[in-house]
């Protein structure tokens, strides 16, 4: 399989020079190349097809079979579970529960195979994890103590911690084409960090907002030049160019942006607006789903929910025929047609965030609910 990526990479245009471990850029002019419809890896073989729902205000996680848009089971985990995240290699499912409050953090693994979720590893505050592009260390994202802890990606062992000061609320972040560095949003700062992969060190911060801005999701164009940033109080996406790190525009999408996918042909970018500028809103607010076009980053399609909602965390489907989001306010989980915006809705538990469709396309995956690549 690499060989045919290298050989594919030579004909795309000049290659990049990507860090030690990390797999070849396929196509330069599309980082998201080897994560099209239905393009498995034979790693996720015998996955079987489901949408894994983690409830921050119950504890658990559901699972629905995205076929029949039902609930199979559910299962509890560790305290405020936040996201599921898909490990570097593809085999596990992890559950981060950062247990809002309390010092128990912990991440329960789930293997894809079986749907099982298995014995919890205690980690200090989990909210988010990624992992290094080489897929050596997870990157467990310390929300509460502004603090990266890089670890093993199998064992969850700890190697080093890095403090991140200047960004109070770490949480989301996407990687450079190359490898090099990451972004990272700083949810209570109105400000960007961006960190060196190599070195493990702070590159400097970017303010985003001299207000009071409350970034949230950041997603990479297809090109790897521009850093898509939602901003929750903004209500649109930020534009930031990764290598000189510095705003170079801004996209107004609706009330509370928050999440951000591409398509799985990389032409589009989907946008969720969870309808509020409260951490914890009402049900039925302005929710609605902004799409933006790559190549003229203007937006070219709003979908509201009917009746309202809050759109907040999710991805799309392997066929990328369906945009799954949790409903973060109004305990459900929204299927929406990515071809007409129809809305399918399913009640699911308490305070749904960061779910996670499974298998993915892809040959591995950078963290969060599924940053492929």
């Amino acid at each position: 399989m690499l060989g045919v990526g290298l050989g594919a990479a030579a004909q795309a245009g000049p290659g990049v020079a990507t860090v030690p471990g990390m797999p070849p850029v396929v196509n330069p002019a599309n980082l998201y190349s080897k994560s099209g419809a239905n393009d498995f890896s034979p790693a996720v073989k015998n996955a079987l097809q489901r949408v894994y729902v983690p409830n921050i205000r119950s504890d658990d996680v559901y699972v629905i079979d995205p076929h029949t848009f039902k609930v199979l089971y559910k299962f509890k985990v560790g305290l405020s579970p936040q996201h599921i995240v898909p490990s570097w290699d593809l085999k596990t499912l992890w559950v981060t529960n950062n247990a809002e409050g309390h010092r128990d953090g912990s991440l329960t693994p789930i293997d894809p195979v079986t749907g099982k979720a298995g014995e919890a590893i205690a980690v200090d505050d989990p909210y988010n994890m990624y992992f290094t592009p080489d897929g050596k260390q997870a990157i467990v994202v310390a929300e509460a103590f502004a603090r990266l802890d890089f670890r093993d990606a199998h064992t969850m062992a700890l190697n080093s911690r890095l403090d991140v000061p200047g960004c109070k609320g770490i949480n989301h972040a996407d990687f450079s084409i190359d490898g090099r560095y990451a972004i990272f949003t700083c949810e209570f700062g109105g400000r960007l960090a961006k960190i060196d992969m190599v070195k493990h060190k702070v590159l400097g911060y970017l303010q985003l907002d001299q207000r009071t801005g409350m970034p949230q999701d950041v997603s990479v164009s297809p090109d790897g030049k521009v850093f898509y940033v939602a901003d929750m109080m903004a209500d649109g996406v930020f534009l930031v160019d990764g290598d000189s790190f510095t705003k170079i525009g801004f996209i107004h999408t609706g009330v509370g942006t928050h999440g951000l996918y591409p398509s799985r042909d990389a032409t589009r970018l989907y946008v969720t607006n969870r309808g509020s500028h409260q951490i914890h809103g009402q049900r039925r607010g302005k929710g609605s789903v902004s799409v933006i076009d790559y190549a003229t980053r203007k937006v070219v399609a709003n979908w509201k929910i009917p009746g309202g909602g809050s759109p907040d965390m999710g991805n799309v489907s392997a066929d990328g025929r369906t945009l799954w989001l949790s409903g973060r306010f109004d305990d459900v989980v929204y299927a929406i047609d990515t071809s007409t915006g129809s809305i399918r809705t399913i009640k699911v538990g308490m305070e749904p965030h960061g779910l996670t469709v499974w298998p993915q396309p892809g040959r591995y995956s950078l963290g969060h609910t599924g940053i492929m690549r």
